[in-house]
């Protein structure tokens, strides 16, 4: 029996992943790893988040986006799934929002990280 928990995401592009993870600063391989998880069990991934008890989190394609793979018996990260997720997540969005902004011409003006926990940005666009 099977004690990886696989959580549905909306990341669908690793660059700003591993760059989400970059600016939290944890610490990844990234590459076709395995998620180590219960009595030596594995399951593969392309995104993998090594802990110290040997139980690893790892972020899994699944045809249409990257799942959080892990054992959530075994999590040792800083922060609650939820808000572990939360953090990638807004990271994430910020990522995916400039690197849109950047092909269809625009560059970021200012980023304010607030107090609240929510990031503004601003976009400029100069047109002839």
């Amino acid at each position: 029996m099977s004690h990886f928990t696989q959580i549905k995401t909306r990341i669908r592009d690793l660059d700003c992943l591993e760059k989400s993870l970059h600016d939290l600063n944890i610490a990844y391989e990234r590459g076709t790893l395995n998620v180590r998880g219960y009595r030596g069990e594995t399951r593969q991934a392309s995104m993998v988040i090594r802990q110290d008890n040997g139980h690893d989190v790892g972020f899994s394609w699944n045809g249409h986006e990257y799942e959080l793979v892990t054992d959530l018996q075994f999590w040792q990260q800083s922060w609650s799934v939820e808000r572990f997720l939360g953090k990638v997540c807004q990271r994430y969005a910020c990522h995916t929002v400039m690197a849109e902004s950047i092909r269809k011409g625009f560059n970021l003006a200012t980023q304010e990280n607030r107090e609240d926990g929510t990031v503004r940005l601003v976009l400029q666009r100069w047109s002839a």
